[in-house]
C-alpha cells in the first residue's frame, strides 16, 4: 500500500468549495490585500494554510498558500521557502512546474499566489485506483521526466519527488510542485554533490538515507523509478517501518514487479532502482527508451521549453535572504529606508547595484533632456525638466539586489509631472525587476 499523505495539498476539485457572490445572509468574503477573495481552506499545516482564492481583477481561480512568519522564523524555515520560490520562479515557464503567479507579504504572513491544480494529488487518484494501465502510467511518467529534465538542466534538483507532491490541473496534466526541498545550484558545493538528507523514505535514494554526498539529479532519477513502480503497482516497492531493514532491502534490490507489469517497463524500474548512483540509469538515458518514447508527441516532451524571462535578472541564491524575499511586496513598507514626503512615488526593485540604478537613471535624464543633478551620495540623482524634479534613490540589500524609489519633489502642474514621470519609468523598464506600484499621490 501507499505510504500515508500527510503534507499540505490541494486537494482535488470535486471538494473545492470556490468563492461564490455572497448572498445578504453570508458574511463577508475575505480579501486578500485587496486583490483576492478569498475561498475554502484546501489544506493546512505546522507553518501554513493554502486556500482557493478568485483573482478580483480577472476572475481566474488560485492556490494561495498562507505562510506564518513567525513559526517559520522561530523553526528556521526560511531557507525552503526561499528555495519554493526561487525554484518555482526560475522553472514557471514548463508547462508541467506549477506556476507561481506572485508574492505578497505583510509583516506577519507571506503570500504564495499559485496556480490551482484542480486536479488534486496524483496520490489521490492512485489510491482510489490501486494502479493505473500502463498507456496512463507512461503519460505521467513522461510529463514528470520532461519537467525533471528541464530542472536539471536549470542547475535544479527537486530531491522529494513522490506522488504527494505530483499535482494534476484540470485537464489530468501533470504539475511538480513543493521545491521546498529543492537543491539550487548555490547548494552545491565545489564537487558539485550535495549534502543534505532531504525526502520523504519510501522513496528516497540510498546515499541519501545513508548521509553520504549525492548526486541531485541522480537521486531524483531513483524518485521517479519508486514513481513508476508506485503508477504500475499500486504500492511502493521498499516499505518498512525500520529505516534499517528498508535501506538493507534497497541495497539488496529485495522488491518484487507484479506480474502484469511489463518487460520494458520492468527494465527501466530495474535500472532507475540501482542503489549505486554511478551506474543508475539518467533521467535523460530514460527518454531514449522505447517505452518511454511510446505514444509520446513532440509537443507533450519540452525539455527546453523556452528561454528564461530575461527581465527576472540572474538570479544569485547565494545572496538572497527572507528579507529580500519580503520587500518585493508592496505590503512590506521599505519607506524606512528612505525619507518620508508626501509626495507621487513608486518603488521598484532591480538586479543592479545602488549605483548602477543611478547611472541609469542619470543616462535616461540626459538623454530625454533633463537636468541631471548629482548629489553628495552616488546613490541618489536628481532629474529636473520645467518646473518638475524627480529623484531616483537606491539602496543595495545584498549584492546584486537593490530597491529602489522614484519620487516627485517639486512639481506644479500635474500633467507635467505625469509626462515626465512616464518618461522616466519607461527608459528604467529594462533594469527592473518589479514595480511596486504602491504610488502616493502628492497633497
Amino acid at each position: 500500500m501507499l505510504p500515508p499523505s500527510t503534507s499540505l495539498r490541494q486537494p482535488s476539485s470535486h471538494h473545492m468549495d470556490l468563492p461564490t457572490p455572497q448572498s445578504p445572509d453570508k458574511s463577508p468574503a475575505t480579501i486578500l490585500l485587496g486583490k483576492y477573495e478569498l475561498g475554502r481552506l484546501l489544506g493546512s499545516g505546522s507553518f501554513a494554510k493554502v486556500h482557493v482564492a478568485r483573482s478580483i481583477e480577472t476572475e481566474q481561480l488560485m492556490a494561495v498558500k498562507i505562510i506564518d512568519k513567525k513559526r517559520t522564523a522561530k523553526a528556521g524555515m526560511e531557507p525552503m521557502i526561499i528555495r519554493e520560490i526561487e525554484a518555482m520562479r526560475r522553472l514557471q515557464h514548463h508547462p508541467n512546474v506549477l506556476k507561481i503567479h506572485e508574492v505578497m507579504a505583510t509583516k506577519t504572513k507571506i503570500y504564495l499566489v499559485m496556480e490551482l491544480a484542480a486536479g488534486g494529488e496524483i496520490y489521490t487518484k492512485i489510491r482510489d485506483s490501486g494502479r493505473l494501465k500502463e498507456s496512463e502510467a507512461r503519460r505521467y511518467f513522461q510529463q514528470l521526466v520532461s519537467a525533471l529534465t528541464f530542472c536539471h538542466r536549470e542547475g535544479i534538483a527537486h530531491r522529494d519527488v513522490k506522488p504527494q507532491n505530483l499535482l494534476l490541473d484540470k485537464e489530468g496534466n501533470l504539475k511538480v510542485s513543493d521545491f521546498g526541498l529543492s537543491a539550487l545550484p548555490e547548494d552545491r558545493r565545489s564537487t558539485g554533490m550535495l549534502h543534505t538528507a532531504c525526502g520523504t523514505p519510501a522513496y528516497t535514494a540510498p546515499e541519501v538515507i545513508a548521509h553520504r554526498d549525492y548526486d541531485g539529479a541522480k537521486a531524483d532519477s531513483w524518485s521517479c523509478g519508486v514513481f513508476l513502480y508506485v503508477l504500475l503497482a499500486g504500492h511502493v516497492p521498499f516499505n518498512d517501518s525500520h529505516i534499517v531493514l528498508m535501506y538493507r532491502k534497497i541495497q539488496g534490490r529485495d522488491y518484487k514487479f507484479p506480474n502484469w507489469i511489463s518487460k520494458p517497463a520492468r527494465s527501466i524500474i530495474y535500472r532507475l532502482l540501482d542503489p549505486n548512483p554511478a551506474t543508475r540509469m539518467s533521467i535523460e538515458a530514460v527518454t531514449e527508451t522505447k517505452w518511454f518514447k511510446k505514444s509520446l508527441e513532440t509537443s507533450e516532451f519540452k525539455p527546453n521549453v523556452l528561454e528564461s524571462d530575461e527581465r527576472l535578472g540572474p538570479l544569485r541564491g547565494d545572496t538572497i535572504t527572507a528579507f529580500d524575499l519580503i520587500s518585493l511586496s508592496t505590503e512590506w513598507d521599505l519607506s524606512g529606508l528612505f525619507e518620508r514626503r508626501k509626495m507621487k512615488r513608486t518603488r521598484f526593485t532591480a538586479r543592479v547595484s545602488a549605483e548602477g540604478v543611478v547611472e541609469k537613471a542619470k543616462a535616461i535624464g540626459e538623454k530625454l533632456g533633463f537636468r541631471v543633478k548629482e548629489k553628495s551620495d552616488a546613490r541618489v540623482v536628481a532629474l529636473s525638466k520645467g518646473r518638475t524634479t524627480v529623484v531616483v534613490e537606491a539602496v543595495e540589500l545584498v549584492e546584486g539586489l537593490v530597491v529602489a524609489e522614484m519620487k516627485v519633489v517639486e512639481g506644479v502642474e500635474e500633467e507635467e509631472d505625469e509626462s515626465h514621470w512616464s518618461e522616466i519609468t519607461v527608459g528604467l523598464e529594462e533594469i527592473v525587476l518589479a514595480w511596486h506600484h504602491d504610488v502616493s499621490k502628492k497633497c
